[in-house]
Order: structure tokens, then C-alpha cells, then sequence
């Protein structure tokens, strides 16, 4: 069965996440994927935000330059 996260919960899963940059995440289309069954209600599902916090491993700082 799916679970699906509140934005407080997300933000409390993601060290240092708040619902100001989680909702700046959104507008910009740069976040883990999001559900709205209401059009005030926003819901995670857990799986997509642990792919999504995955996704952005990096392994050094530097830019590679094109």
C-alpha cells in the first residue's frame, strides 16, 4: 500500500527542508513529485521523495566545465 507524506512530513524526512523551499521546489518543477486530490491539499507519496533525495547524491563540489 502507498504512503503518502503531508508537506510537514517531508520536511521533517529531509534534514533541513522547510515548506517555504519544499513550495519553491514545486513552483519551479526541481522537487520530488506531488499529488493535489484538492486543489489546497499537496501530498508525497514516501517511495518518489526517497528516489528524489537519491537522485541528488553527488560525490564532489566542482562543475565540470562543457
Amino acid at each position: 500500500m502507498a504512503t503518502y507524506l503531508s508537506i510537514a512530513q517531508v520536511c521533517e524526512m529531509i534534514p533541513g527542508m522547510t515548506k517555504g523551499t519544499l513550495s519553491q521546489l514545486r513552483f519551479r518543477g526541481e522537487g520530488p513529485k506531488y499529488r493535489k486530490p484538492t486543489p489546497r491539499n499537496v501530498v508525497y507519496l514516501e517511495s518518489e521523495v526517497i528516489e528524489w533525495v537519491e537522485g541528488t547524491a553527488r560525490i564532489g563540489t566542482a562543475l565540470k566545465s562543457a
